[in-house]
């Protein structure tokens, strides 16, 4: 899995596009105060560099090599700096009660996993810290949505599964949606997503 991803994000172009994710930027013009925030399985770093333009403190990892130095270009070519590990899920050190703002944006998992993470995103958030997150919803498989993800139903997110695991959290609110993306090459269509967010 880590080539596959090395593969694709060693790519010249950025697979994923430079632009943050839509609804991570719309919820983010919602938090007045500017903070640390926590990007897991980042990426090429497009929403890591987006909340640095934006005066947060930025956290990310991925365990890609190439996902690193594409996000860290990315920054650099727009005059910030955040802090990027290489790291698998299951090695990270989450803190405790350190982030004001955790972002999870297609960050898929399998269930096991999928859980830990977000326990441990939990634990890592201060009392008030804010949850975003947008993932492909199951029905992504079906026929019309050809705008990427996973092409493993258990790797796919509905929001019953999202509010159990974040079920700790106060000031939730979710959606499944149909959206149109525009992230590259690679999420670009019609797309039927999971969204949520929560605070602790």
């Amino acid at each position: 899995m880590k080539e596959f991803w090395n593969e694709r994000f060693g790519m010249e172009e950025f697979v994923y596009g430079i632009e943050p994710n839509s609804f991570l930027k719309f919820e983010l013009a919602k938090i007045n105060e500017k903070g640390s925030a926590l990007l897991p399985l980042e990426g090429e770093g497009r929403n890591a560099c987006y909340l640095a333009e934006k005066d947060w403190q930025v956290d990310a990892f991925d365990f890609s090599e190439a996902g690193k130095e594409k996000a860290l270009k990315l920054c650099k070519s727009k005059q910030v700096s955040i802090t990027y590990d290489l790291s698998k899920i299951e090695d990270y050190k989450f803190e405790d009660g350190k982030y004001d703002l955790i972002v999870l944006i297609y960050a898929h998992l399998n269930p096991e996993m999928r859980i830990k993470l977000h326990k441990n995103a939990i634990k890592s958030l201060k009392s008030g810290g804010k949850i975003i997150l947008e993932a492909f919803h199951p029905q992504q498989l079906e026929g019309q949505y050809k705008s990427g993800g996973p092409k493993n139903k258990e790797l796919l997110y509905d929001l019953a599964s999202i509010k159990n695991d974040f079920n700790e959290l106060t000031e939730s609110h979710g959606e499944e949606l149909e959206i149109d993306l525009t992230e590259g090459n690679f999420h670009k269509g019609k797309a039927y997503v999971t969204r949520f967010t929560g605070v602790k």
